[in-house]
């Protein structure tokens, strides 16, 4: 990579397979575009996670897959709802994960939202209440990283009490699989402080440039209080383009893609830019300056393979991996 130039990630359409076919045929995509972006040279490829709201291919076993097929690319989550988890499972989930990737995993988690009937039914569903996500995660971030560095836990907590447990595989990355905590302009202090202290560095979605410059620098002073050095923390951003020299059709494409994938319009302005590729070099640059060091693109258009092609051509060669 370029000094200066960010590390490069293309998140892989588990959502828009299964929106594209009420029952996929086969997993073939993902997997096709996988290979495409390791042999393209960029650092790294990224899943989502739904359980019911926005049902998708489930995270961990579409990472350990590619795994087996991919030898370099980082393999991501962007983002993990983790809170569904039990934190030993999880822990058990990524050592093997990690094993099988030879150490490339890398777990962005989020509290998720709960917004809407859907979203809260999710949470339910799966035997958590929505109200307490946020502290939950907290717990389960806390020990899901001791699990995975090898140590073994001892932990009571409001949703978590564990008496000395340890399990194997440990990851195989030293102090186990870096975690990246969201992080966000309008979230909390205590998310923010959240990041500071557990998190391996922050994931950013829907702010500005300089928005993410103003939750990088809390973060990053929060952590430097707490005697962590920012330095070591990672500072990823996960943009949602459309690339089309037509901006009015890039754009009803995005929209209606988006629309699909949330069944509401939650994105408002603060997703894009839709259009020419210019634009999209441009606003990539924006959040450079604002500090991100990685860069993870979604792709909002039903023509995946197409768009990776478009940015693997007109975009990455201006931020040399």
């Amino acid at each position: 990579m370029t000094k200066g130039s960010p590390k490069l990630g293309i998140l892989l359409p588990t959502r828009g397979l299964i929106m594209d076919a009420e029952q996929p045929d086969s997993a073939d995509l993902i997997l096709s575009m996988a290979d495409r972006v390791e042999q393209a040279g960029l650092d790294s490829v990224w899943v989502g996670d739904s359980l019911t709201a926005k049902p998708r291919l489930e995270p961990i076993t579409t990472l350990a897959a590619i795994a087996g097929r991919t030898s370099r690319v980082r393999l991501g989550t962007a983002v993990l709802l983790a809170a569904m988890r039990n934190p030993v499972l999880l822990a058990h989930s990524a050592g093997t994960l990690d094993l099988i990737a030879r150490g490339r995993t890398v777990l962005a988690v989020g509290a998720g939202g709960a917004f809407n009937d859907e979203q809260k039914r999710e949470w339910t569903v799966a035997g958590v209440n929505p109200r307490q996500r946020a502290r939950r995660l907290e717990e389960l971030v806390e020990v899901a990283k001791g699990l995975g560095a090898g140590r073994r836990v001892s932990f009571e907590g409001t949703h978590f009490d564990l008496d000395s447990v340890a399990v194997k595989p440990a990851n195989v990355q030293p102090g186990g699989v870096p975690i990246l905590l969201a992080c966000h302009h309008s979230g909390t202090e205590a998310q923010h402080r959240r990041a500071a202290r557990l998190g391996d560095g922050i994931m950013g979605i829907s702010d500005s440039p300089d928005q993410y410059a103003e939750v990088l620098d809390r973060v990053h002073t929060y952590a430097a209080e707490s005697g962590r050095d920012p330095a070591g923390m990672e500072s990823a951003f996960y943009m949602t383009i459309n690339m089309s020299n037509d901006q009015a059709a890039s754009s009803q494409e995005a929209e209606r893609f988006l629309m699909t994938y949330y069944g509401a319009n939650i994105w408002g302005n603060r997703w894009g830019p839709f259009g020419p590729t210019e634009q999209v070099i441009e606003r990539m640059k924006q959040y450079v300056d604002a500090g991100a060091d990685t860069i993870i693109i979604r792709f909002a258009s039903y023509n995946q393979e197409e768009q990776l092609e478009a940015f693997l051509s007109e975009v990455a060669p201006h931020f040399p991996q």
